[in-house]
């Protein structure tokens, strides 16, 4: 039996991807391979696209786990969850809370219990997914097309941007709510509210971005880890494996490329 040329041309495609992560103000894009992850949860929405076969997706609720294999998949944010990729390519799109396209999935989620299935149609063109993937075009990416997103309030908005902005600079949430002329136990629950995370999360989840982001000007983890605020390359360890289910080495050692788009 002669082999599949269509096989054959996506180990060839596969072989000669590198593992890249691509930055933007409000979403980030990892693609290529990576390690089955432990459990874990993400305070904003991210979208997994198996780009080389199917992935599995292990889901903890309501006391059990629950596994599913999807070629793509939008989990919402705080869903605690397990992805295995089977040894297969991926792409996974993590879209800020404030950004259009995360306010926009917010009904779909909720209508779907916090679990998205099979929003994408299956990878054909290759080439052409990829170029969409590091455009961020999700309108193109999914099978239907996005609906208008919900309003933001303003307030929140401002703190999200200034948090992502300043993350670095360790940032308080005393700081920040005065900067809104809130009562701190005020701002936290208006934030909580409306971004659908607390302050303390989304504050770590941004020194991580920095420090991440870091990685295009410094080779080593250490020195990303001091540009995050984190007190130690220990600490920037612990929140990183807390917010992915997997070790900063086993990430972000092999990436060929880190790319920050204004």
């Amino acid at each position: 039996m002669l082999p599949d040329p269509r096989a054959a041309c996506w180990y060839v495609w596969a072989a000669s991807m590198k593992n890249e992560l691509v930055m933007a103000r409000d979403r980030a894009l990892y693609l290529g391979e990576l390690p089955a992850t432990g459990m874990h949860c993400h305070p904003c929405p991210v979208l997994l696209l198996g780009l080389s076969g199917r992935f599995a997706l292990h889901r903890a609720q309501h006391g059990h786990t629950t596994t599913h294999t999807a070629s793509s998949a939008v989990v919402a944010a705080g869903v605690e969850h397990l992805l295995d990729p089977q040894g297969e390519c991926v792409a996974l799109i993590y879209l800020e809370p404030d950004a259009p396209p995360a306010r926009a999935l917010t009904a779909w989620l909720a209508q779907n219990g916090g679990v998205l299935w099979e929003p994408c149609p299956k990878v054909r063109q290759r080439s052409l997914t990829h170029d969409r993937l590091r455009h961020f075009d999700l309108d193109a990416l999914l099978t239907r097309p996005l609906p208008p997103p919900c309003a933001m309030e303003p307030r929140v908005q401002n703190a999200l941007q200034a948090l992502r902005l300043h993350a670095g600079d360790g940032v308080s949430r005393t700081s920040a709510a005065a900067r809104l002329h809130l009562s701190a136990s005020r701002f936290n629950h208006l934030f909580s509210e409306h971004a659908g995370v607390s302050f303390r999360r989304y504050k770590v989840w941004c020194q991580l971005r920095a420090a991440i982001g870091a990685l295009a000007a410094h080779q080593r983890l250490t020195d990303a880890a001091l540009e995050g605020a984190f007190t130690d390359g220990s600490h920037f360890s612990r929140q990183f494996r807390n917010t992915f289910g997997m070790t900063p080495s086993s990430v972000l050692r092999p990436l060929r490329t880190v790319t920050l788009l204004a």
